[in-house]
């Protein structure tokens, strides 16, 4: 994989890693997820007048993302409702990237090679490592992990279904702007049909940290489908997992959550397929 590829994804990988812990971070995880989508949607609508639209062939595949990203963002703020982002980030985008590779082969003609297939496992043990030693107690806690591990699955979903479809589009920014703007305005449409005073009073003291996760959420997103165009996805989606690095930094740091000595040493395992998938 080329450095400059490498490089874009990690960088995306930090951004996804803090749009996340502004969701974590707010008082109400829904809205503020509702937000953040808010503002990458206001962003995409006015790029798009810029940009040549996506190719006609790509566009059931903006369909079907933009509802498996809707499923993603309810279940992303349930699971931040009851778990730690240092235990449900993990889970959701630890499992992922397996789902991702194991499915790549027969569904899309991608097919890893050994060493590839390596960095996949050991980039998913360590993430998933930092889960089970020391996933968080209670019925919210229980609950959030189980929200993350849907997560998991639909997150698989529509990295596959971009992953063929920012091909297909022949212009990966303008496809990842539609999704943006579909998801975005739709999930925005429900909470104002629903929660209209209550968003509305959120908005107002929340409106700067949540435009900068819209912008974050968007370019992260969109620097990973672009590099897709570079890499086979498989690959892409177990890099861009090293988010996690920076989640838990991030969590430990900023949100003073508790790291146990048994998670860092997961975390040597994600930086060890990192490398790996670097030299593959």
């Amino acid at each position: 994989m080329p450095s400059h590829v490498v490089a874009i994804v990690l960088f995306a990988a930090l951004l996804h890693a803090s749009w996340n812990a502004i969701v974590k971070a707010g008082k109400d995880t829904f809205l503020t997820t509702v937000l953040v989508a808010a503002g990458a949607a206001l962003i995409a609508a006015l790029g798009l007048p810029m940009l040549s639209p996506p190719a006609p062939a790509s566009w059931p595949f903006l369909a079907a993302s933009a509802l498996a990203q809707l499923a993603y963002y309810a279940l992303l703020a349930a699971a931040y409702r009851g778990a730690d982002m240092s235990q449900a980030y993990p889970l959701m985008r630890g499992s992922a990237p397996l789902l991702v590779a194991l499915a790549s082969g027969p569904l899309i003609g991608e097919h890893l090679s050994a060493r590839q297939a390596l960095a996949v496992a050991c980039i998913c043990a360590g993430i998933l490592g930092l889960y089970v030693g020391g996933a968080g107690k209670g019925a919210a806690a229980r609950r959030g992990s189980v929200y993350a591990l849907l997560n998991a699955g639909v997150i698989a979903a529509y990295t596959l279904i971009d992953g063929v479809g920012v091909r297909r589009s022949g212009a990966p920014a303008a496809y990842t702007m539609w999704i943006f703007l579909l998801t975005g305005g739709a999930l925005l449409g429900w909470t104002l049909a629903t929660r209209r005073a209550a968003l509305l009073d959120y908005a107002r003291g929340n409106w700067r940290l949540d435009a900068l996760g819209g912008a974050g959420t968007l370019a992260s997103y969109g620097l990973a489908l672009w590099a897709m165009t570079q890499a086979p996805v498989a690959s892409i989606a177990a890099l861009r997992e090293t988010a996690i690095l920076f989640a838990i930094a991030i969590a430990g740091v900023f949100l003073r959550e508790t790291i146990s000595p048994r998670r860092y040493v997961a975390i040597g395992l994600v930086a060890c397929g990192a490398a790996a998938m670097r030299l593959a």
